[in-house]
């Protein structure tokens, strides 16, 4: 594992948490998914070779900011993200985001003019199509699965927490010291540290609102579970500048040669030159 550090960033209801893999060079603030947190860009974040600062918040509701308050959405995270430009004194700063990160980035460029760019999206951003008529649970279920289902459950041990992941097919197949340190991240003692209430109001702003994203994707083929066919389809995707990367699952896109790829965009948009090949794999 590369060297972080975490700090708390005053925002809106209090602080938000925020991991930092220093750097000589840009800075760029990433965004995670819908039940995750700032440790999922910690395999991008060893890619990048120490040429760009990458900046993860735990977003609100998760993680180390799991305290805030509503009101959530698109829009306060949006306000988030630009306190923690601020903060970092970034007067431009580049963006990616993976799954629910990448309506957020997309919806932080959209309210923010000025402050922010590139952007690049990661499996997310694009609508996916979820019929208006669906309630929020049920949405997510169809969404998200199992990563919906285990914010309502207990767990005995920190063990049995990584257990569950591990029964994943589409992470367990992938195991590494930086899921571990992803999901431990996340326990609270007994379970999730993701609030509902965040979960609910984040996927109605991004399921039945999402901003338009005239960004670059890089999207993944296998989805939540490892199975054929991930969040998007070729077609859903035509006329986009969306590439696929190849042999991912909507998890690994983050990890491996995935990591590898969107490290690869992050540089070429800031035009910075590196050489193929992904360095310093975690411990299996």
């Amino acid at each position: 594992m590369i060297d972080m550090t975490e700090t708390d960033v005053p925002v809106a209801g209090g602080t938000l948490r925020v991991v930092s893999w220093p750097a000589d060079g840009p800075t760029v603030i990433a965004a995670h998914g819908i039940t995750a947190n700032a440790m999922a860009w910690a395999p991008v974040a060893r890619a990048l070779r120490g040429r760009v600062h990458l900046v993860a918040p735990d977003l609100r509701g998760r993680a180390g900011s799991a305290g805030l308050p509503g009101p959530y959405g698109l829009d306060t995270h949006a306000d988030d993200l630009l306190a923690v430009a601020d903060h970092f004194g970034v007067t431009r700063a580049p963006l990616v985001g993976h799954s629910m990160g990448g309506f957020v980035v997309a919806a932080t460029a959209a309210r923010h003019p000025g402050r922010f760019g590139p952007v690049l999206m990661v499996d997310g951003g694009v609508a996916l199509g979820v019929p208006a008529h669906l309630d929020v649970d049920t949405a997510l279920e169809a969404v998200i699965g199992p990563a919906m289902r285990r914010l309502s459950m207990t767990f005995p041990s920190a063990g049995a927490y990584l257990d569950y992941f591990r029964a994943n097919p589409a992470l367990g197949r992938y195991w590494n010291s930086d899921l571990e340190a992803y999901v431990l991240r996340d326990f609270t003692g007994s379970g999730s540290s993701c609030a509902l209430a965040a979960i609910r109001g984040d996927a109605a702003d991004m399921l039945r609102d999402p901003r338009p994203a005239d960004f670059p994707l890089l999207w993944a083929p296998r989805g939540l579970m490892d199975e054929e066919g991930g969040l998007y389809r070729a077609e859903q995707l035509a006329g986009l500048d969306a590439e696929l990367v190849p042999d991912v699952n909507h998890y690994t896109i983050l990890a491996g040669a995935g990591a590898a790829r969107v490290a690869e965009r992050i540089h070429t948009s800031l035009g910075i030159e590196v050489g193929s090949g992904y360095m310093g794999l975690p411990e299996t």
